[in-house]
Protein backbone atom coordinates (compact mmCIF):
# COMPACT_ATOMS: atom_id res chain seq x y z
CA UNK A 1 0.00 0.00 0.00
CA UNK A 2 1.13 3.51 -0.71
CA UNK A 3 2.28 5.53 2.22
CA UNK A 4 0.24 8.31 3.74
CA UNK A 5 3.45 10.26 4.25
CA UNK A 6 6.14 11.67 2.04
CA UNK A 7 9.26 9.48 2.43
CA UNK A 8 12.10 10.90 4.48
CA UNK A 9 15.42 9.93 5.88
CA UNK A 10 15.90 9.23 9.59
CA UNK A 11 15.50 12.57 11.38
CA UNK A 12 18.40 14.00 13.28
CA UNK A 13 16.23 15.24 16.14
CA UNK A 14 12.87 14.29 17.65
CA UNK A 15 9.83 15.43 15.65
CA UNK A 16 7.86 18.44 16.84
CA UNK A 17 4.35 17.55 18.07
CA UNK A 18 1.46 18.90 16.03
CA UNK A 19 -0.40 20.69 18.82
CA UNK A 20 -2.82 22.35 16.40
CA UNK A 21 -4.08 18.99 15.19
CA UNK A 22 -4.34 17.76 18.78
CA UNK A 23 -6.55 20.73 19.66
CA UNK A 24 -8.75 20.05 16.66
CA UNK A 25 -9.34 16.50 17.90
CA UNK A 26 -10.81 17.96 21.08
CA UNK A 27 -12.33 15.54 23.56
CA UNK A 28 -12.63 12.71 21.05
CA UNK A 29 -10.36 9.71 21.51
CA UNK A 30 -7.86 8.97 18.70
CA UNK A 31 -10.07 6.07 17.58
CA UNK A 32 -13.18 8.26 17.47
CA UNK A 33 -11.35 10.94 15.51
CA UNK A 34 -10.03 8.30 13.09
CA UNK A 35 -13.60 7.12 12.52
CA UNK A 36 -14.61 10.73 11.77
CA UNK A 37 -11.79 10.96 9.21
CA UNK A 38 -12.99 7.80 7.48
CA UNK A 39 -16.57 9.12 7.40
CA UNK A 40 -15.40 12.42 5.91
CA UNK A 41 -13.41 10.52 3.29
CA UNK A 42 -16.51 8.59 2.24
CA UNK A 43 -18.43 11.87 1.90
CA UNK A 44 -16.05 13.02 -0.86
CA UNK A 45 -15.47 9.63 -2.45
CA UNK A 46 -12.05 8.95 -0.92
CA UNK A 47 -10.94 5.78 0.82
CA UNK A 48 -8.32 6.22 3.53
CA UNK A 49 -7.22 3.69 6.14
CA UNK A 50 -7.12 6.08 9.07
CA UNK A 51 -6.89 4.56 12.52
CA UNK A 52 -5.80 5.62 15.99
CA UNK A 53 -2.16 4.96 15.22
CA UNK A 54 -2.25 7.37 12.29
CA UNK A 55 -3.77 10.04 14.54
CA UNK A 56 -1.07 9.44 17.16
CA UNK A 57 1.65 9.80 14.52
CA UNK A 58 0.21 13.06 13.19
CA UNK A 59 -0.06 14.52 16.68
CA UNK A 60 3.45 13.37 17.53
CA UNK A 61 4.80 15.21 14.50
CA UNK A 62 5.99 12.04 12.79
CA UNK A 63 3.79 12.83 9.78
CA UNK A 64 4.91 16.31 8.81
CA UNK A 65 2.76 16.43 5.68
CA UNK A 66 -0.03 14.00 4.70
CA UNK A 67 -0.43 12.45 1.28
CA UNK A 68 -2.85 14.01 -1.18
CA UNK A 69 -5.79 11.75 -0.31
CA UNK A 70 -5.54 12.66 3.37
CA UNK A 71 -5.01 16.32 2.43
CA UNK A 72 -8.33 16.37 0.57
CA UNK A 73 -10.08 14.73 3.51
CA UNK A 74 -8.62 17.10 6.12
CA UNK A 75 -9.47 20.17 4.03
CA UNK A 76 -13.02 18.83 3.67
CA UNK A 77 -13.27 18.35 7.45
CA UNK A 78 -11.92 21.81 8.21
CA UNK A 79 -13.10 24.08 5.36
CA UNK A 80 -11.31 27.34 4.86
CA UNK A 81 -8.05 26.08 6.34
CA UNK A 82 -4.81 25.14 4.67
CA UNK A 83 -2.43 22.36 5.62
CA UNK A 84 -0.28 24.82 7.54
CA UNK A 85 -3.40 25.98 9.41
CA UNK A 86 -3.76 22.35 10.53
CA UNK A 87 -0.23 22.28 11.89
CA UNK A 88 1.45 20.52 8.97
CA UNK A 89 4.64 21.63 7.26
CA UNK A 90 4.35 23.05 3.72
CA UNK A 91 4.69 20.28 1.19
CA UNK A 92 7.54 22.13 -0.51
CA UNK A 93 9.60 21.99 2.69
CA UNK A 94 9.29 18.25 3.23
CA UNK A 95 12.12 16.13 1.88
CA UNK A 96 13.13 18.68 -0.69
CA UNK A 97 10.06 18.04 -2.82
CA UNK A 98 9.35 21.01 -5.06
CA UNK A 99 6.03 22.69 -4.71
CA UNK A 100 3.61 22.09 -7.52
CA UNK A 101 2.22 24.85 -9.64
CA UNK A 102 -1.05 26.60 -8.79
CA UNK A 103 -0.35 27.02 -5.10
CA UNK A 104 0.40 23.37 -4.38
CA UNK A 105 -3.14 22.33 -5.21
CA UNK A 106 -3.80 18.62 -4.73
CA UNK A 107 -4.00 16.60 -7.94
CA UNK A 108 -7.28 15.53 -9.44
CA UNK A 109 -9.30 13.00 -7.49
CA UNK A 110 -8.39 10.08 -9.72
CA UNK A 111 -4.68 10.83 -10.05
CA UNK A 112 -3.56 9.13 -6.85
CA UNK A 113 -6.18 6.51 -6.19
CA UNK A 114 -3.39 4.16 -5.22
CA UNK A 115 -2.72 6.36 -2.22
CA UNK A 116 -6.28 6.02 -0.95
CA UNK A 117 -6.55 2.32 -0.42
CA UNK A 118 -9.52 1.16 1.66
CA UNK A 119 -9.18 -0.52 5.02
CA UNK A 120 -10.50 -3.86 4.01
CA UNK A 121 -8.10 -4.21 1.13
CA UNK A 122 -4.97 -3.89 3.27
CA UNK A 123 -2.88 -6.92 4.23
CA UNK A 124 -0.71 -6.38 7.28
CA UNK A 125 2.67 -7.90 6.58
CA UNK A 126 5.20 -7.15 9.33
CA UNK A 127 3.79 -8.58 12.55
CA UNK A 128 7.13 -8.21 14.26
CA UNK A 129 7.79 -7.62 17.91
CA UNK A 130 9.10 -4.18 18.52
CA UNK A 131 12.15 -2.64 20.09
CA UNK A 132 10.46 -0.28 22.52
CA UNK A 133 13.42 2.09 22.47
CA UNK A 134 13.31 2.65 18.72
CA UNK A 135 11.67 6.06 18.48
CA UNK A 136 11.83 6.40 14.72
CA UNK A 137 10.27 4.40 11.94
CA UNK A 138 11.20 4.78 8.32
CA UNK A 139 8.77 2.17 6.96
CA UNK A 140 6.66 3.65 4.19
CA UNK A 141 3.49 1.58 4.53
CA UNK A 142 0.91 3.22 6.73
CA UNK A 143 -1.16 0.15 7.58
CA UNK A 144 1.84 -2.10 8.15
CA UNK A 145 3.24 0.61 10.40
CA UNK A 146 0.14 0.29 12.59
CA UNK A 147 1.63 -2.93 13.91
CA UNK A 148 5.20 -1.68 14.20
CA UNK A 149 5.47 1.20 16.61
CA UNK A 150 3.39 3.66 18.55
CA UNK A 151 3.98 7.16 19.71
CA UNK A 152 1.51 8.52 22.24
CA UNK A 153 1.47 12.23 22.98
CA UNK A 154 0.51 14.33 25.94
CA UNK A 155 -2.25 16.89 25.90
CA UNK A 156 -2.41 20.67 25.85
CA UNK A 157 -3.68 23.17 28.37
CA UNK A 158 -7.03 21.54 29.12
CA UNK A 159 -8.67 18.16 28.73
CA UNK A 160 -12.24 16.90 28.77
CA UNK A 161 -12.34 14.55 31.72
CA UNK A 162 -15.43 12.36 31.57
CA UNK A 163 -16.89 10.87 34.69
CA UNK A 164 -16.74 7.09 34.57
CA UNK A 165 -19.86 6.82 36.73
CA UNK A 166 -20.96 3.88 38.88
CA UNK A 167 -21.15 1.49 35.93
CA UNK A 168 -18.28 2.93 33.96
CA UNK A 169 -20.51 5.04 31.70
CA UNK A 170 -21.00 8.78 31.56
CA UNK A 171 -24.47 10.16 30.93
CA UNK A 172 -23.22 13.53 29.73
CA UNK A 173 -19.63 13.88 28.60
CA UNK A 174 -19.87 17.65 28.14
CA UNK A 175 -20.92 18.13 31.75
CA UNK A 176 -17.68 16.62 32.95
CA UNK A 177 -15.32 19.07 31.22
CA UNK A 178 -12.90 20.44 33.78
CA UNK A 179 -9.42 21.87 34.20
CA UNK A 180 -6.43 19.55 34.19
CA UNK A 181 -5.48 17.85 37.43
CA UNK A 182 -2.92 15.15 37.86
CA UNK A 183 -4.49 11.69 37.98
CA UNK A 184 -4.24 9.67 41.17
CA UNK A 185 -4.70 6.09 42.30
CA UNK A 186 -8.47 6.55 42.61
CA UNK A 187 -8.66 7.48 38.92
CA UNK A 188 -6.68 4.39 37.95
CA UNK A 189 -8.99 2.28 40.10
CA UNK A 190 -12.09 3.78 38.49
CA UNK A 191 -10.67 3.06 35.05
CA UNK A 192 -9.91 -0.56 35.93
CA UNK A 193 -13.39 -0.95 37.36
CA UNK A 194 -14.92 0.46 34.15
CA UNK A 195 -13.11 -2.23 32.15
CA UNK A 196 -14.45 -4.94 34.46
CA UNK A 197 -18.01 -3.62 34.28
CA UNK A 198 -18.00 -3.40 30.50
CA UNK A 199 -16.76 -6.99 30.25
CA UNK A 200 -19.38 -8.16 32.73
CA UNK A 201 -22.21 -6.47 30.84
CA UNK A 202 -20.95 -7.86 27.54
CA UNK A 203 -20.83 -11.39 28.97
CA UNK A 204 -24.44 -11.13 30.04
CA UNK A 205 -26.07 -9.01 27.36
CA UNK A 206 -23.86 -8.83 24.28
CA UNK A 207 -22.27 -5.88 22.53
CA UNK A 208 -24.97 -4.14 20.53
CA UNK A 209 -26.47 -2.08 23.35
CA UNK A 210 -23.12 -1.20 24.89
CA UNK A 211 -20.83 0.08 22.15
CA UNK A 212 -22.11 3.64 21.89
CA UNK A 213 -22.24 4.04 25.67
CA UNK A 214 -18.69 2.76 26.11
CA UNK A 215 -17.18 5.65 24.15
CA UNK A 216 -17.44 8.05 27.11
CA UNK A 217 -15.19 6.11 29.52
CA UNK A 218 -12.68 5.61 26.71
CA UNK A 219 -12.51 9.37 26.19
CA UNK A 220 -12.10 9.77 29.94
CA UNK A 221 -9.23 7.30 29.96
CA UNK A 222 -7.25 9.20 27.35
CA UNK A 223 -8.04 12.49 29.05
CA UNK A 224 -6.43 11.04 32.18
CA UNK A 225 -3.36 10.05 30.17
CA UNK A 226 -3.13 13.57 28.80
CA UNK A 227 -3.38 15.01 32.30
CA UNK A 228 -0.51 12.89 33.61
CA UNK A 229 -0.13 11.16 36.95
CA UNK A 230 1.53 12.06 40.24
CA UNK A 231 3.32 8.70 40.59
CA UNK A 232 4.88 6.41 38.01
CA UNK A 233 3.00 3.42 39.41
CA UNK A 234 -0.26 5.28 38.82
CA UNK A 235 0.82 6.25 35.31
CA UNK A 236 1.56 2.60 34.51
CA UNK A 237 -1.88 1.58 35.76
CA UNK A 238 -3.51 4.32 33.69
CA UNK A 239 -1.78 3.26 30.49
CA UNK A 240 -2.57 -0.41 31.09
CA UNK A 241 -6.19 0.44 31.94
CA UNK A 242 -6.61 2.69 28.91
CA UNK A 243 -5.19 0.00 26.65
CA UNK A 244 -7.47 -2.68 28.08
CA UNK A 245 -10.43 -0.33 27.79
CA UNK A 246 -9.59 0.36 24.13
CA UNK A 247 -9.59 -3.40 23.53
CA UNK A 248 -12.91 -3.82 25.36
CA UNK A 249 -14.53 -1.03 23.34
CA UNK A 250 -12.94 -2.49 20.22
CA UNK A 251 -14.49 -5.84 21.04
CA UNK A 252 -17.92 -4.24 21.42
CA UNK A 253 -17.46 -2.72 17.96
CA UNK A 254 -16.15 -6.03 16.61
CA UNK A 255 -19.00 -8.12 17.99
CA UNK A 256 -21.61 -5.66 16.71
CA UNK A 257 -20.17 -5.73 13.18
CA UNK A 258 -18.36 -2.36 13.17
CA UNK A 259 -15.10 -3.77 11.85
CA UNK A 260 -13.42 -0.47 10.91
CA UNK A 261 -14.06 0.95 14.37
CA UNK A 262 -12.82 -2.24 16.00
CA UNK A 263 -9.64 -2.18 13.92
CA UNK A 264 -8.94 1.37 15.05
CA UNK A 265 -9.54 0.64 18.73
CA UNK A 266 -7.27 -2.42 18.64
CA UNK A 267 -4.55 -0.34 16.98
CA UNK A 268 -5.00 2.24 19.71
CA UNK A 269 -4.46 -0.44 22.35
CA UNK A 270 -1.37 -1.70 20.54
CA UNK A 271 -0.04 1.87 20.46
CA UNK A 272 -0.48 2.15 24.20
CA UNK A 273 1.24 -1.19 24.78
CA UNK A 274 4.20 -0.23 22.61
CA UNK A 275 4.80 3.13 24.29
CA UNK A 276 4.82 1.59 27.78
CA UNK A 277 6.58 -1.66 26.90
CA UNK A 278 3.68 -3.76 28.24
CA UNK A 279 3.94 -7.27 26.70
CA UNK A 280 0.70 -8.45 28.28
CA UNK A 281 -1.29 -5.63 26.71
CA UNK A 282 0.53 -6.09 23.41
CA UNK A 283 -0.29 -9.80 23.32
CA UNK A 284 -3.94 -9.00 24.09
CA UNK A 285 -4.11 -6.41 21.30
CA UNK A 286 -2.57 -8.80 18.78
CA UNK A 287 -4.93 -11.56 19.97
CA UNK A 288 -8.00 -9.47 19.21
CA UNK A 289 -6.50 -8.19 15.97
CA UNK A 290 -6.11 -11.80 14.83
CA UNK A 291 -9.73 -12.56 15.73
CA UNK A 292 -10.95 -9.47 13.86
CA UNK A 293 -8.86 -10.33 10.80
CA UNK A 294 -10.40 -13.79 10.69
CA UNK A 295 -13.94 -12.38 10.90
CA UNK A 296 -13.15 -9.71 8.30
CA UNK A 297 -12.01 -12.30 5.76
CA UNK A 298 -8.25 -11.70 6.09
CA UNK A 299 -7.07 -15.13 7.28
CA UNK A 300 -3.39 -14.67 6.48
CA UNK A 301 -3.34 -11.51 8.56
CA UNK A 302 -5.03 -13.51 11.33
CA UNK A 303 -2.22 -16.07 11.27
CA UNK A 304 0.51 -13.46 11.36
CA UNK A 305 -1.11 -11.44 14.14
CA UNK A 306 -1.63 -14.59 16.23
CA UNK A 307 1.98 -15.62 15.69
CA UNK A 308 3.15 -12.15 16.74
CA UNK A 309 1.03 -12.44 19.87
CA UNK A 310 2.62 -15.77 20.71
CA UNK A 311 6.12 -14.33 20.34
CA UNK A 312 5.26 -11.56 22.77
CA UNK A 313 3.41 -13.83 25.21
CA UNK A 314 6.07 -16.53 25.63
CA UNK A 315 7.76 -14.58 28.39
CA UNK A 316 4.54 -14.09 30.36
CA UNK A 317 4.35 -17.63 31.74
CA UNK A 318 0.66 -18.28 31.03
CA UNK A 319 -0.08 -21.59 29.25
CA UNK A 320 -3.76 -20.66 28.98
CA UNK A 321 -2.87 -17.46 27.13
CA UNK A 322 -0.63 -19.40 24.76
CA UNK A 323 -3.49 -21.86 24.23
CA UNK A 324 -5.90 -19.09 23.24
CA UNK A 325 -3.36 -17.54 20.89
CA UNK A 326 -2.76 -20.91 19.22
CA UNK A 327 -6.52 -21.12 18.65
CA UNK A 328 -6.46 -17.69 17.03
CA UNK A 329 -3.76 -18.99 14.70
CA UNK A 330 -5.79 -22.12 13.99
CA UNK A 331 -8.73 -19.95 12.93
CA UNK A 332 -6.51 -18.20 10.40
CA UNK A 333 -5.20 -21.46 8.98
CA UNK A 334 -8.78 -22.71 8.65
CA UNK A 335 -9.67 -19.58 6.71
CA UNK A 336 -6.78 -20.36 4.37
CA UNK A 337 -8.16 -23.92 3.94
CA UNK A 338 -4.90 -25.25 5.38
CA UNK A 339 -6.12 -28.27 7.32
CA UNK A 340 -2.63 -29.37 8.36
CA UNK A 341 -1.70 -25.96 9.72
CA UNK A 342 -5.03 -25.77 11.53
CA UNK A 343 -4.65 -29.20 13.12
CA UNK A 344 -1.13 -28.42 14.28
CA UNK A 345 -2.25 -25.17 15.91
CA UNK A 346 -5.23 -26.93 17.52
CA UNK A 347 -2.91 -29.58 18.95
CA UNK A 348 -0.71 -26.86 20.48
CA UNK A 349 -3.77 -25.15 21.90
CA UNK A 350 -4.93 -28.37 23.55
CA UNK A 351 -1.46 -29.14 24.94
CA UNK A 352 -1.11 -25.68 26.47
CA UNK A 353 -4.65 -25.84 27.86
CA UNK A 354 -3.98 -29.14 29.61
CA UNK A 355 -1.20 -27.53 31.63
CA UNK A 356 -3.96 -25.83 33.58
CA UNK A 357 -4.43 -22.33 34.94
CA UNK A 358 -1.64 -20.31 36.54
CA UNK A 359 -1.23 -17.13 38.54
CA UNK A 360 0.18 -15.51 35.39
CA UNK A 361 -3.13 -15.84 33.51
CA UNK A 362 -4.38 -12.33 32.56
CA UNK A 363 -7.50 -11.02 34.26
CA UNK A 364 -9.24 -10.51 30.91
CA UNK A 365 -9.10 -14.27 30.18
CA UNK A 366 -11.88 -15.20 32.61
CA UNK A 367 -14.02 -16.21 29.62
CA UNK A 368 -11.46 -18.78 28.46
CA UNK A 369 -12.21 -22.24 29.72
CA UNK A 370 -12.99 -25.60 28.22
CA UNK A 371 -16.23 -24.28 26.71
CA UNK A 372 -14.42 -21.55 24.77
CA UNK A 373 -11.76 -24.04 23.68
CA UNK A 374 -14.48 -26.29 22.27
CA UNK A 375 -16.32 -23.36 20.71
CA UNK A 376 -13.29 -22.01 18.88
CA UNK A 377 -12.38 -25.47 17.65
CA UNK A 378 -15.94 -25.85 16.37
CA UNK A 379 -15.51 -22.66 14.36
CA UNK A 380 -12.32 -24.04 12.81
CA UNK A 381 -13.97 -27.27 11.67
CA UNK A 382 -16.99 -25.34 10.41
CA UNK A 383 -14.71 -23.12 8.30
CA UNK A 384 -13.07 -26.25 6.91
CA UNK A 385 -16.51 -27.69 6.05
CA UNK A 386 -16.39 -30.61 8.48
CA UNK A 387 -19.92 -30.08 9.75
CA UNK A 388 -20.36 -33.22 11.90
CA UNK A 389 -17.11 -32.57 13.74
CA UNK A 390 -17.94 -28.90 14.14
CA UNK A 391 -21.38 -29.78 15.56
CA UNK A 392 -19.87 -32.13 18.15
CA UNK A 393 -17.57 -29.42 19.47
CA UNK A 394 -20.26 -26.73 19.37
CA UNK A 395 -22.69 -28.93 21.32
CA UNK A 396 -20.05 -29.63 23.94
CA UNK A 397 -19.22 -25.92 24.18
CA UNK A 398 -22.84 -25.00 24.87
CA UNK A 399 -23.15 -27.75 27.49
CA UNK A 400 -19.96 -26.74 29.30
CA UNK A 401 -20.49 -22.98 29.38
CA UNK A 402 -21.01 -21.29 32.74
CA UNK A 403 -24.60 -19.92 32.86
CA UNK A 404 -23.17 -16.48 33.68
CA UNK A 405 -21.87 -16.17 30.11
CA UNK A 406 -25.30 -15.88 28.48
CA UNK A 407 -23.92 -14.34 25.33
CA UNK A 408 -21.47 -17.22 24.79
CA UNK A 409 -24.18 -19.83 25.33
CA UNK A 410 -26.18 -18.11 22.59
CA UNK A 411 -23.10 -18.01 20.36
CA UNK A 412 -22.22 -21.70 20.77
CA UNK A 413 -25.83 -22.75 20.29
CA UNK A 414 -26.07 -20.65 17.13
CA UNK A 415 -22.88 -22.32 15.89
CA UNK A 416 -24.43 -25.71 16.65
CA UNK A 417 -27.63 -24.83 14.79
CA UNK A 418 -25.71 -23.75 11.71
CA UNK A 419 -23.43 -26.81 11.70
CA UNK A 420 -26.43 -29.12 12.04
CA UNK A 421 -28.29 -27.35 9.24
CA UNK A 422 -25.33 -27.54 6.87
CA UNK A 423 -24.67 -31.12 7.91
CA UNK A 424 -28.10 -32.27 6.77
CA UNK A 425 -29.90 -32.43 10.15
CA UNK A 426 -32.59 -29.74 9.75
CA UNK A 427 -34.88 -30.88 12.58
CA UNK A 428 -32.07 -30.72 15.16
CA UNK A 429 -30.90 -27.42 13.72
CA UNK A 430 -34.38 -25.95 14.14
CA UNK A 431 -34.52 -27.01 17.80
CA UNK A 432 -31.13 -25.44 18.47
CA UNK A 433 -32.24 -22.30 16.62
CA UNK A 434 -35.31 -22.01 18.85
CA UNK A 435 -33.07 -22.12 21.93
CA UNK A 436 -31.02 -19.26 20.48
CA UNK A 437 -34.15 -17.19 19.91
CA UNK A 438 -35.07 -17.72 23.55
CA UNK A 439 -31.62 -16.45 24.60
CA UNK A 440 -31.82 -13.42 22.32
CA UNK A 441 -34.44 -11.93 24.64
CA UNK A 442 -31.49 -11.33 27.02
CA UNK A 443 -28.61 -10.92 24.57
CA UNK A 444 -28.01 -8.26 21.90
CA UNK A 445 -25.33 -9.52 19.55
CA UNK A 446 -25.21 -8.91 15.81
CA UNK A 447 -22.81 -11.82 15.50
CA UNK A 448 -25.32 -14.28 16.95
CA UNK A 449 -28.24 -12.79 15.05
CA UNK A 450 -26.39 -13.00 11.75
CA UNK A 451 -25.31 -16.59 12.34
CA UNK A 452 -28.96 -17.42 12.96
CA UNK A 453 -29.99 -15.58 9.80
CA UNK A 454 -27.56 -17.75 7.82
CA UNK A 455 -28.98 -20.88 9.41
CA UNK A 456 -32.52 -19.85 8.47
CA UNK A 457 -31.48 -19.47 4.83
CA UNK A 458 -29.95 -22.94 4.83
CA UNK A 459 -33.16 -24.36 6.35
CA UNK A 460 -35.55 -22.73 3.88
CA UNK A 461 -35.61 -25.75 1.49
CA UNK A 462 -36.37 -28.00 4.50
CA UNK A 463 -39.48 -26.20 5.73
CA UNK A 464 -41.45 -29.47 5.85
CA UNK A 465 -39.00 -31.09 8.27
CA UNK A 466 -40.09 -31.35 11.90
CA UNK A 467 -39.93 -27.99 13.67
CA UNK A 468 -38.32 -26.12 10.79
CA UNK A 469 -41.39 -24.17 9.72
CA UNK A 470 -42.02 -23.05 13.30
CA UNK A 471 -38.43 -21.88 13.65
CA UNK A 472 -38.46 -20.01 10.34
CA UNK A 473 -41.70 -18.23 11.17
CA UNK A 474 -40.51 -17.24 14.62
CA UNK A 475 -37.16 -16.07 13.29
CA UNK A 476 -38.80 -14.00 10.57
CA UNK A 477 -40.92 -12.19 13.16
CA UNK A 478 -38.08 -11.76 15.65
CA UNK A 479 -37.30 -8.07 16.29
CA UNK A 480 -33.84 -7.00 15.22
CA UNK A 481 -33.21 -9.94 12.89
CA UNK A 482 -30.26 -9.18 10.59
CA UNK A 483 -28.86 -10.66 7.44
CA UNK A 484 -25.33 -9.26 7.28
CA UNK A 485 -22.88 -9.34 10.18
CA UNK A 486 -20.88 -6.53 8.65
CA UNK A 487 -23.84 -4.20 8.49
CA UNK A 488 -23.52 -1.35 10.96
Amino acid sequence: MASSTVPSSRPSRPPRPNLVFRRLRGSRSPAEFAAAVRRAAREIGERVSCDARYVHRVEAGEIRCPNYAYERVFLHMFPGRTLTDLGFAPRSSVRGRRARDAGDTPPAHNEDRANATGETSVAYEPYDTQNRYDTYDTHDHEESDVLRRAFMTGGGATVAAVSLGPLGFASDASAARRAVRRAGASDAGALEEAVRRIRLLDDRHGADGLYRRAAAPLRAAYALLDAGAVRQRTADRLYAGAGELAISVGWLAHDSGRFDDARSHYAEALATARVTGDPGLEAHAFCNTAFLARDAGRPREAVRAAQAAQRVARSLGSPRLMSLLALREAGGWAGLADRTGCEQALARAQAYFERGPSEADPEWMTFYGEAELEGLEAQCWSTLGDWPRAARHARRAAELQDPHFTRNIALYTAELADDLARGGRPDEAARAGMRVLDLLTEVQSSRVQTMLAGTSRVLLPHRRASGVSEFLDRHASFPGAVSDFRAV
